[in-house]
């Protein structure tokens, strides 16, 4: 369950990999959300949008929750330049910061629109304009700010695995393959 010096336990794992998916999730659905202009289709990508962002800010709670009392990150790959650890370290704290933000902000639109009855379906209202609120312009700067380190993060673990090949992205996978990359 919990990591080793040179690979992570498995549920910091299953955190990292069920938040990425949510992550994905959420921006997939907030795009077509914001994109779309039939209430009922909005008010259903949102009734999906609105409870998983609420689970990946649990999700993220734990993670640092967990971190911080139960386990320790192994540690870092063999030959691995100070300003790479540095840049995960601060990679890493952004992207809780933004995940705090971003939960924050969406509450903030959803309070201030009184969206919540239609979006969940106890009122046939339509749905306000969001972009008339002032959270949805740290909302969708949030969301534009999350792509980009979600695509950063993405690329640096694909150049640790295929160019680098120090068995980076395999110490945050399931399995005990502890071998050394070839």
């Amino acid at each position: 369950m919990k990591s080793s010096a040179d690979r992570y336990g498995t549920v910091a794992i299953s955190i990292h990999w069920l938040s990425a998916a949510l992550i994905l999730a959420l921006i997939a659905s907030g795009l077509c959300a914001a994109a779309d202009i039939d209430t009922a289709t909005k008010a259903g990508l949102l009734r999906f949008h609105v409870p998983a962002a609420i689970v990946i800010l649990l999700l993220t709670i734990v993670r640092i929750i967990w971190w911080w009392r139960f386990d320790r990150k192994p540690l870092p790959v063999k030959n691995s330049p100070i300003w790479q650890e540095f840049a995960a370290r601060w990679t890493h704290i952004t992207f809780y910061v933004l995940i705090v933000g971003m939960v924050l902000s969406g509450m903030g639109m959803m309070v201030l629109s009184g969206a919540g009855p239609t979006i969940f379906g106890q009122s046939t209202a339509e749905l306000p304009r969001f972009t008339d609120y002032p959270p949805h312009r740290i909302h969708g700067l949030g969301a534009f700010v999350l792509a980009v380190l979600l695509a950063c993060h993405v690329g640096a673990a694909l150049h640790h695995h295929f160019i680098r090949r120090d068995g980076m992205l395999r110490r945050m996978w399931y399995g005990g393959d502890h071998h050394k990359p070839e």
